[in-house]
């Protein structure tokens, strides 16, 4: 490890020499390379540093413990000693986690999927329940949430909705809502007040840039249709909805949120690239990644990512065993103990992969 951490401070020095050489500044595209790579770095130079400092410390701390001779001074030199190696190990723990290779996606924007699942009309509910935070959530990280297409069936329910969320960094921290939400609840048609399980499933899938996933035009049928609607005012009097297949996979994408057909289509080919990205990356790392299908599930009852019980205000993640009574401000976006506890699990996962 501090092999690595040599390696990686002195790269870092040559990238600040780098950036500061007038030639170098002058080259728009060069420099920009350069300093992205410095910036990549700059955490966890920081950390090395700091780690560091804090072994010398502990060096010179012990030095004064050999040589004082006033128990007074050794009581406090070994305080003060306890207090440097409990940080010590939290700094090393915190270097292991920074070195462990990122996933190239999770800079990425995401395409969010939210499907009702077991428990009818109330699994609808429910369905757009998390697509509120999710969206609630989005908003606080002041990221840009887009809707591709959704299948409402009244009352505040959904069947299904398909959304873009872009921002930097948005897949790294959506990536492990993937799976299957349980929620336990006595739903609001329910006279006797007898609580009802229902599910609704949730697939996170990286967003896909052209050069992420090659499309040959010709594998596409492109059908245009008239966006669904209530009546009135919003039926469509011109067909400007889109469905994309791509033959060779099967793999469809539909959007009918604009008024432009224009626009339809390349929400539409954004959600099949992101869909097709997904799956190659399957096919390629089988063993690290999820597929679509494990993601998504059966939306029965029985298999559960979380449970979301209202009697007793509890949210409850599975995969961790973390359980929160916050569950009003957890639903109005407040996710943050969750996914965090979530991104720690897989680091100390990794970590144990590694052998680290």
């Amino acid at each position: 490890m501090f092999d690595r951490l040599t390696a990686i401070e002195e790269r870092y020095e040559d990238l600040e020499r780098l950036m500061a050489d007038p030639d170098i500044a002058s080259d728009h595209v060069r420099f920009t390379g350069i300093a992205q790579e410095y910036s990549s770095l700059k955490s966890l130079v920081s950390l090395s540093r700091e780690y560091r400092g804090v072994a010398a410390e502990i060096e010179v701390v012990r030095g004064m413990l050999r040589d004082v001779s006033e128990p007074e001074m050794a009581s406090l030199a070994k305080e003060e000693l306890q207090t440097l190696e409990t940080r010590r190990g939290e700094l090393q723990d915190e270097v292991r986690a920074a070195l462990l290779p990122r996933d190239p996606n999770d800079d990425k924007g995401v395409v969010m999927e939210v499907r009702a699942g077991t428990g009818g009309d109330e699994a609808g509910l429910f369905a757009n329940d998390l697509f509120r935070m999710y969206s609630r959530y989005a908003q606080r990280m002041s990221w840009d949430v887009d809707v591709v297409d959704a299948n409402q069936t009244g009352l505040g329910a959904i069947k299904e909705v398909v959304y873009q969320v872009r921002g930097k960094g948005a897949y790294s921290r959506l990536k492990h809502e993937s799976g299957v939400h349980r929620v336990q609840r006595v739903p609001v048609t329910e006279s006797s007040g007898r609580i009802h399980t229902s599910a609704a499933t949730v697939a996170v899938l990286p967003e896909a840039e052209e050069v992420d996933v090659e499309i040959d035009p010709d594998d596409l049928d492109v059908d245009v249709f008239h966006s669904s609607g209530h009546g009135g005012q919003n039926v469509q009097k011109v067909a400007t909805a889109i469905r994309i297949t791509h033959r060779p996979t099967g793999i469809t994408a539909v959007c009918q949120d604009e008024r432009s057909q224009a626009k339809n289509k390349d929400k539409a080919m954004s959600v099949l690239r992101a869909r097709l990205l997904a799956r190659e990356t399957e096919k390629q790392q089988a063993e690290e990644r999820r597929t679509r299908r494990s993601q998504v599930g059966s939306g029965d009852r029985s298999e559960r990512a979380r449970t979301y019980n209202f009697p007793q205000n509890r949210i409850t993640d599975h995969r961790i065993d973390l359980t929160s009574h916050d569950l009003e401000a957890v639903l109005d976006g407040g996710l943050d103990e969750l996914i965090d506890a979530l991104i720690v699990n897989e680091q100390a996962e990794r970590l144990a992969e590694v052998g680290a």
